[in-house]
Parts: structure tokens; sequence; C-alpha cells
């Protein structure tokens, strides 16, 4: 195999992020600390993971980091939008993830990054009310502001490449409509205001229009309708989504397909969460909850694969609840009962109890997701990067597809696109030719 041909990862990438609350800030004051020698890239597979190449007895398995061009994290440069109008470093304080001492560490830094108006509709998140906010003629207006944002940074700061990941809060449910079938429709109903066009969709189609790698770190519809995935290929973009897997879902998709690989019945899966976040505040809002219970509880669908093991999963009662507690703050606590159905019909438990950080979970994701479109780009990949489903609980798929949850397959994916980047066998582990 013939590697691929990656251009070089010269000069500065700016990543753009919409939204600048506890997971932007908590990741950029992550890379800022790193920078520094503060801390470690703890949970970034770009930083410290490593890849097996050729066989086993070969003993090859260099960093990720060494093997590919990434973006250094010293050319990375920071910019974004946020409806409140504290700087980084301030809205770092506010989102109260990261200790003080540590902040005070990169405070010039973090105050230096200070966020655009945004563009934002309280319709489609109705817990959240803000005045640094764009206005304009219609939503194609918004759009352009956007573009004029993205140019300004880009010739401001001198930099050679960008990236954008919409890290705002969970909008309301929406299904495509006419609007979204391509990008003709999509454009005219930009200027009629329609709306089935949330916010999300402006920045995706201002990032795609620039041909700048975009992901939804978040549930709500965005890039993926026929409109914007056809403007990705016209402008040759990669795309990636969504909803981050962080917390309940990554536990989730590490347990059911350990019991379903031994054939375990599963009789029910009661998950309820505890979060006191802006997050957990905006999903307290019935709308804005639909389009999170939608990504959570597909999950186990695909996993388990009931129309295969109607014996075993066709009659799983699976419940996802979620509950604002503002006391908890970003601590968010996830617990689940699992009903479990082994040997003859016998009746066991498991119960999960995952007191977890979710933006300390959700930055290094953010991070890797936006080198690895960065990659993608100078690669020539474009379009939906299904190999990016590792970090996401709805993961983009082409249409007549259904998304792959298991994360261990989902990781297998990431790692032999690697090695075909790379020019490398890929790896099937059937492992017979250890023993002819």
């Amino acid at each position: 195999m013939k590697p691929v041909q990656i251009a070089p990862a010269q000069g500065k990438l700016g990543i753009l992020l919409v939204g600048l609350g506890a997971v932007s800030t908590t990741f950029i004051a992550g890379v800022l600390a790193i920078r520094k020698g503060l801390s470690k890239p703890i949970g970034s597979l770009t930083q410290m993971g490593t890849i097996r190449l050729g066989k086993r007895t070969d003993g090859r398995s260099p960093r990720i980091g060494d093997l590919f061009p990434l973006a250094s994290l010293d050319d990375v440069v920071f910019g974004g939008w946020d409806l409140f109008d504290e700087n980084c470093y301030e809205a770092a304080r506010t989102a109260g993830v990261l200790e003080p001492a540590l902040l005070d560490q990169i405070k010039p830094e973090l105050e230096a990054i200070t966020p655009w108006p945004a563009v934002f509709d309280q319709r489609y998140v109705k817990r959240l009310s803000g005045t640094h906010v764009k206005t304009g003629r219609n939503k194609k207006d918004l759009a352009e502001q956007v573009i004029a944002d993205v140019r300004r940074f880009k010739k401001e700061k001198a930099l050679d490449r960008l990236v954008m990941v919409w890290c705002g809060s969970t909008e309301v449910y929406l299904t495509e409509t006419a609007a979204h079938a391509s990008v003709e429709a999509f454009e005219r109903a930009l200027e009629a205001n329609d709306d089935t066009i949330p916010s999300s969709m402006i920045y995706a189609y201002a990032a795609i229009s620039e041909g700048i790698p975009y992901a939804n770190a978040a549930p709500n519809l965005s890039a993926d309708i026929p409109a914007l995935v056809a403007l990705a290929a016209t402008t040759q973009t990669p795309l990636a989504g969504k909803d981050l897997k962080t917390g309940q879902t990554l536990i989730k998709t590490i347990m059911a397909p350990g019991l379903k690989a031994r054939l375990l019945g599963v009789d029910g899966w009661y998950s309820t969460n505890i979060l006191g976040n802006r997050d957990g505040e905006v999903l307290d809002d019935p709308e804005s909850f639909k389009t999170k219970e939608e990504s959570k509880k597909s999950v186990l669908d695909y996993i388990l694969q009931p129309h295969l093991y109607p014996d075993l999963y066709s009659d799983l009662h699976h419940v996802v609840r979620i509950n604002y507690y503002p006391p908890r703050g970003d601590n968010k606590e996830g617990w689940d009962n699992i009903d479990l159905v082994g040997w003859l019909g016998y009746k066991m438990q498991l119960k999960i109890n995952f007191l977890c950080r979710d933006s300390i979970l959700a930055a290094p994701i953010v991070l890797d997701v936006a080198l690895f479109l960065d990659l993608a780009k100078r690669a020539g990949m474009h379009g939906i990067q299904e190999w990016l489903s590792f970090y996401f609980k709805s993961p983009q798929h082409a249409p007549g597809l259904y998304p792959e949850h298991d994360l261990f397959i989902q990781l297998m994916k990431l790692k032999n696109t690697l090695r075909h980047l790379a020019g490398e066998e890929l790896i099937t582990h059937l492992g017979l030719e250890y023993y002819d």
C-alpha cells in the first residue's frame, strides 16, 4: 500500500469554537496549560495514543502524533462566539470546572480571548438568553456575518488553516424538511428566515461554504442534512458529529458490546443523570431534552440489534432521564441499573455509578476531533468522516447505513483509517499467520 499524500501542517491552525462555555474554556485552558508544561493531555488520542503497525511480533507501536503530521499545540490559535461577553478567563471562572489556581497561571492568555457576538435565537434554546448577539436582515445575512468574522480572524492572526466545532447548547428537536433537501432550497430558506434552520445550521453553512472542516459536538440537527452534505462535497470539506460521547453513553458503549458478546439478555436499562451546569439547565427544557434523548437512546438499539437477537433484546425497556440539579455543577453523576438475563433465564443486575466531570471528559475529544479534521482536510478527505464516530453518541453516516456505536469497532475503524493513510497494512486481528 502507498501512503496517502498529506500536506504538511505548516503555519498556524485556528480552532473556531461556537460557544465559549464550560467545554470550550476547559479545552482552551487545558491546551494552554499543556503548552506551558503545567499538565498532561490525558484523554487525548492525538497526544498520548499509540498505533500498532504490522504484526504483533514486529514490535512497532509509534505514537500517533509522531506518525502523522498533526498540528502542534504550539501552533493552535483560538477564536469563537458566545451570547455572553465574558472573556475566556471570566467564562472559565463562571463555569467552575477548573481550579482558580490553574486558571491564574494562564490568566493573561485566557483574558486575551474574547468572544464575538453570537448568532442566537431563544426559540431554539429556550432556557438561555443573552445580549451579546448578532442582528441581521435574515439568516443569510447572519451567515455572512459569521463568514466575515472568520475571514477577519484568519487575517489578523495570520492563520493558514481553520477548523470549526459547535460547542453550543443543545437546540430543540427538529427533523428534516424540504428546506434541508438541497443547497438551493437551503439558501432560499436562509433568505426567508425559515424556522427549520436553527443557529447551529447557520454556523455549519458558514464553515462549509468557506471549506472549513466542521464538527457538531451537540445532538441537534446541524450539518447532518442533505443540503450541507452536498455543499461539503462541492467545497471539499470534512464533516464530523454529532454529540460528544463523554459520560454515561461512553460507559454504555463500553458495557453493551461486552454483554452482547457473551449473549447475555437485557430486560431493562434505566439511566439517569444529575448535573447542574448550563447544559443541565438547557436540557431542563423538554424540547431540548428530546434532542438529547434521541441521541442517547438510539445507542442500545444499534449495538444490541434486537432484530437479530429477539430472545435477548426484543423486550428491552430503555429509559433515559436527565435531572437539572444546580448544586452538582459540572460534576455530573450518571447512574445505570441494568436488568440482565443469564443461563436458563436466571435474572441478574448490574449497577453503575459514574461520578464524572463532563467538561473534563469532553475537552480532549474537542482537541482530537479538531486535529483529526485538519489532518483529513490536508489528506484530501471530505464529506462525512465516519472514522471519527469513536467520539460521538450519534455518529453521522451515509444515507442507508446504520451508525456504528460499538466503541471497540469504532476504535478499530479509526486506527485502520490511520493505517490506510500511512500506507500500512490494515489489521484484521485474524492472527492465523502466527500459526502457519
